[in-house]
């Protein structure tokens, strides 16, 4: 079972698989405009780190040349790594220590702004991998920035977290994630419980300590310990949820964040659920009209073809069967990115003439699975990550009544993730710590959030509701009407160049502005 993740890594990854198959007002913000050495450590809003000892705050970063990993090569010469310490457990920031990995490229030009850091989604992205093939899109913002990312805790290389083997990952490909009996709805539940048992085990004292929150403060230290006053930061998909809550715990911080295809802060486990069932709806009839066929007609024969592999999986040319479950992962993929629509459109016909091949290889791309039969971990992290985060437990009945309204806003997508708000951290070992983030900042410099309004994974919605919770004078919200996950390097001028005024000079644009397609 994987749910839909909420990271912008899977835009490119479903671009990869085509290849290969209005005015703004100034600002008088002046806070980035030189290097500056590192603040005091501040309390922010919570106190925690106005006590952090000097061999955390004056650590100095050994670093090196990038070396390749089990999922990625090396990046090139320009590219630097070293390993940030930080506490296990920030609540005894004097205590046991973990390592996480950073890289960077120096900014290429003069009058160097300072660090810009990253964060692409999930969460259980690897900021490592993915900085160095997007620093391309950021071309411009090289010149005045260090490049930065991270692999947050738990999370490939800083003490990633790998739930179950491949051999067990392939077994469960049978399990039907929208259980229609109660055989398949016990081995579904069982299948997590399973799962939450494995995490258990590989993660260690590290699964109390991987929310969002101890990210936040992960990210505070960082900044310390780059060298920089304030932060300066690009967060997209659930990097939008990160980067508010670090405003929230450090809003005296905060230089310029763009937060970029949002992630609705109101919305508890369910309500993320039905945002996301709007989502790729939205994004399925988009494509659909593309297409010339009727939403409505096109998407009942595409909820037709998904019922057919519930009791009859489809053959593929490598063995394996299209299940359902799988089925639904590769039409998700190609709803990420505009660039993907295509290769949807050659993936549902051959499954329409009973070959499972290349929604099977959708789906596997989705999954991260190699030809050798090696999956990722970015949805182990992932759920590691969302499970200690999301407080909200939904049981199988109350989901059972939740699946009517689901399956109503989507015929195709409804029932799956309705499902899942029940399995995805259902028997967890640990508790959740909230239904929703806190990401109110008063006092915080102004933040810009970008929405899109074909965004199938983060429904563009969440921009205003993240603006308006960061609060007034804070949140500047941007909107692009567009498709795929994400604005920024989209094809839209008008947000690019929106978006580096902001970071490059501190232009502040007027809340609500529209960038047409």
């Amino acid at each position: 079972m994987a749910r839909f993740v909420r990271c912008a890594a899977l835009g490119a990854a479903a671009a990869l698989l085509v290849a290969g198959c209005s005015s703004g007002s100034s600002s008088d913000d002046k806070s980035g405009d030189e290097t500056s050495a590192a603040a005091s450590p501040s309390s922010g809003s919570s106190g925690t780190t106005a006590a952090l000892p000097s061999s955390l705050t004056g650590q100095k970063l050994d670093w090196g040349r990038c070396k390749a990993t089990s999922d990625s090569p090396a990046p090139g010469n320009d590219w630097q790594c070293a390993t940030l310490k930080v506490p296990l457990d920030w609540s005894k920031p004097e205590g046991g220590t973990i390592g996480l990995a950073l890289i960077r490229e120096k900014a290429r030009g003069g009058k160097r702004i300072g660090s810009l850091v990253f964060n692409f989604g999930g969460p259980g992205g690897s900021g490592v991998s993915m900085m160095p093939s997007y620093a391309a899109t950021v071309s411009q913002l090289r010149e005045r920035y260090d490049l930065v990312s991270w692999d947050p805790r738990g999370v490939a290389a800083s003490e990633g977290v790998r739930c179950r083997s491949d051999k067990a990952i392939q077994a469960t490909e049978d399990v039907d994630a929208t259980p229609d009996t109660p055989a398949e709805e016990k081995a579904y539940f069982q299948d997590s419980a399973d799962f939450g048992k494995g995490c258990e085990k590989a993660a260690g004292k590290l699964m109390a300590h991987v929310s969002t929150t101890d990210t936040a403060r992960d990210m505070d230290l960082m900044r310390q310990v780059l060298g920089d006053a304030k932060m300066h930061y690009f967060g997209i998909s659930y990097g939008t949820e990160l980067g508010g809550v670090y405003a929230h715990l450090f809003p005296k911080n905060v230089g310029r964040l763009i937060l970029d295809a949002v992630v609705d802060p109101s919305a508890d486990t369910v309500g993320h659920a039905e945002n996301q069932t709007k989502g790729f709806q939205r994004a399925l009839d988009d494509y659909l009209q593309s297409t010339g066929q009727d939403p409505e007609q096109g998407t009942q024969k595409i909820a037709n073809l998904v019922k057919r592999l519930d009791a009859n999986p489809l053959p593929t040319s490598s063995g394996r069967k299209l299940t359902q479950t799988l089925a639904l992962t590769g039409i998700v993929l190609p709803l990420y990115s505009k660039a993907g629509w295509p290769t949807l459109t050659s993936a549902l016909k051959s499954a329409e003439q009973g070959d499972g091949s290349e929604l099977l290889a959708l789906a596997d791309g989705y999954n991260e699975r190699s030809a050798s039969g090696h999956y990722g971990t970015t949805t182990h992290s992932q759920r590691v990550i969302s499970c200690l985060d999301d407080k909200q437990r939904p049981t199988a009945e109350e989901t059972k009544k939740l699946l009517p309204a689901f399956e109503k806003i989507s015929p195709v997508f409804g029932d799956f993730l309705g499902w899942d708000t029940a399995g995805w951290c259902h028997d967890w070992p640990v508790a959740g710590q909230y239904d929703t983030p806190q990401v109110s900042a008063p006092g915080a410099a102004p933040i810009l959030v970008v929405g899109n309004t074909g965004d199938p994974a983060t429904p563009y919605e969440g921009a205003r509701k993240m603006a308006d919770e960061l609060g007034k004078g804070v949140g500047v919200e941007l909107t692009w009407k567009g498709e795929g996950h994400g604005a920024y390097g989209s094809g839209s001028d008008c947000v690019d160049s929106t978006v580096n005024a902001y970071l490059l000079n501190g232009t502040v644009p007027r809340d609500g502005k529209v960038c047409a397609q």
